[in-house]
């Protein structure tokens, strides 16, 4: 679907260099360098127009006209508040800078989980799932799980050993990539690679504050990511195989923030803190998203509740006058437009092309539209008088045989 133009505060005359517009920021350390002899990919493709409207290509603050000041203590390099309803985007600080996502990106393959696996599906263990670098659930070898059950140990503390395993459940990890990469690109989230299942750093790893937004909107419309985001705490199956354990929402503000809609974390060092999550007040909506943020002097989850505040304060205004909008679907290049081939037909000549620009026929070039029907009723004319001359010539020879033979 095509981005709309907003009525919204005019781009600043002068904008800050937008250092992360095509790549995230260096790493800090080795976990993004390839193998002896690969390249490392390339940088995804700048859309010309920025998804969700023209604004949001600034990479300062994007607030709309007499908007108040953002609130103090917001440690992202990028963060965003848009109503989760309407799409509308109501406030953001450089919404498509490229950042890395870290666990943030267990959201997308949460939500591939619940369009293709049944609730009730079954996942057995692997040495391999058990073997990733945790955070882990503790998964315990061919032992059969739930996708349910997996799908909330995903979300709620982000096991690594479960993204794996979901993974491999999808086809295997490179097509579980492949579908959450295609469904990043479904919704619009082009500033999006995954590169792995569970947001450990690896070279091309990116996303954005505002793609990040994009893919929790689309998360909340499954009943099972809904559920298990939602979750407090469950029973898990115990690693040794006696009873259960318990495994308790990572997210704080499910219990601290009064609406909450659930939210998830994430950090690596590469990527530092991010964080995505979502409440709701007086029947308004609201996601918000921070990446690339510290822990002091205020705690992540502290910054989203305050820019949540920040935002329900916005609303209703901000909504009538976003400074973009979260699309609801890819952006679709528009279709070139096919000129009219110049011709040198005269006033009352007729020119050579068809309505619909196909190459006319011989019919239509010597008689027009209208004249080849004329002209197919006129030769089927012709064609039955001729049999008809023929009918008539043998008749005769017939009868002229006929008298030769009586007379002889």
């Amino acid at each position: 679907m095509a981005t709309a133009a907003f009525a919204a505060a005019p781009v600043a005359v002068a904008q800050p260099a937008c250092e992360n517009k095509v790549s995230p920021p260096p790493p800090v350390d080795t976990s993004e360098e390839v193998a002896p002899g690969e390249k490392p990919p390339s940088p995804l493709e700048v859309p010309e127009n920025p998804v969700g409207g023209q604004r949001l290509g600034e990479c300062g603050l994007v607030l709309p006209p007499n908007a108040p000041v953002p609130p103090d203590g917001i440690t992202a390099k990028s963060w965003l508040l848009a109503d989760l309803n309407s799409g509308a985007v109501l406030a953001a600080l450089d919404p498509h800078g490229r950042q890395r996502p870290a666990s943030v990106i267990k959201v997308l393959l949460a939500t591939v989980v619940a369009k293709e696996l049944a609730p009730n599906a079954t996942v057995a263990a692997t040495p391999e799932d058990i073997a990733q670098e945790c955070t882990c659930i503790g998964l315990r070898n061919g032992a059969e799980y739930t996708v349910e059950q997996m799908l909330q140990a995903l979300v709620m503390a982000s096991g690594n050993d479960v993204a794996h395993a979901l993974a491999r459940r999808l086809g295997g990890v490179p097509s579980a990539i492949r579908k959450m990469n295609a469904l990043a690109i479904e919704l619009g989230a082009l500033d999006t690679r995954a590169v792995t299942p569970s947001g450990l750093d690896a070279p091309g790893t990116s996303t954005s504050a505002y793609d990040v937004a994009l893919i929790y909107r689309e998360a909340m419309k499954y009943p099972d990511f809904v559920k298990a985001v939602m979750t407090q705490r469950i029973d898990f199956p115990a690693a040794n195989g006696n009873g259960t354990v318990p495994i308790v929402n990572d997210n704080r503000m499910l219990t601290a923030y009064q609406g909450a809609l659930g939210g998830k974390s994430g950090f690596t060092d590469d990527a530092q803190h991010t964080y995505v999550g979502a409440a709701e007040r007086n029947g308004q909506k609201l996601v918000v998203v921070l990446l690339r943020g510290q822990q002091q002097p205020v705690r992540m989850t502290d910054q989203a509740a305050r820019l949540l505040d920040y935002g329900f304060a916005l609303e209703p205004a901000a909504s009538g006058n976003p400074v973009g909008r979260l699309v609801e679907g890819a952006p679709q290049a528009k279709k070139k437009t096919v000129e009219p081939t110049p011709t040198s037909a005269g006033v009352g000549e007729v020119a050579n092309s068809t309505p619909d620009g196909t190459q006319p026929s011989a019919m239509q070039t010597a008689f027009g539209n209208v004249g080849g029907p004329i002209t197919a009723v006129a030769g089927l004319g012709i064609l039955l008088a001729m049999v008809m001359y023929l009918r008539s010539r043998r008749a005769k020879a017939a009868r002229a045989a006929r008298a030769r033979q009586q007379t002889s």
